[in-house]
């Protein structure tokens, strides 16, 4: 059987020097892991704009989007996750969760402490090597 390609991106979204860590609920898929918030790309969609739709469901938030960090391929059981996440900034609005369980801002040297979904990992290995955008 093949899988299904899932087209996602995550938002690195910066904050005095922090980057936003989210982590997922129970009932999703990879329950408690922790990722960079976002979601799919929808038809038609650019990756910009799924990221700014998906930051304002997900966090009640409007971001700038910026450079790309990482594009990642990672097959799960569930499918083959295209992840691509970009440097993001807010912009306005007050973080609101209604998709993630906890938030942590975390410096880039310190990500590696979370448990993250195996397809952020490598813009987490990218992000604590560089410095601030």
């Amino acid at each position: 059987m093949n899988k299904k390609n899932i087209h996602v991106v995550g938002a690195v979204i910066w904050q005095d020097g922090k980057i936003l860590c989210a982590q997922r609920g129970a009932t999703k898929t990879l329950a408690y892991k922790w990722e960079f918030p976002g979601g799919k790309i929808e038809q038609g969609e650019t990756p910009e704009a799924a990221l700014k739709r998906e930051i304002l469901e997900e966090m009640n938030c409007e971001i700038v989007v910026g450079e790309r960090v990482e594009h990642t391929v990672y097959e799960y059981e569930f499918g083959i996750v295209h992840l691509t996440t970009f440097h993001c900034a807010l912009v306005s609005g007050n973080l609101t969760l209604t998709e993630h369980i906890d938030v942590k801002w975390l410096e880039p040297e310190n990500l590696h402490t979370l448990d993250w979904a195996p397809a952020d990992i490598p813009a987490i290995e990218k992000l604590s090597q560089s410095v601030t955008p």
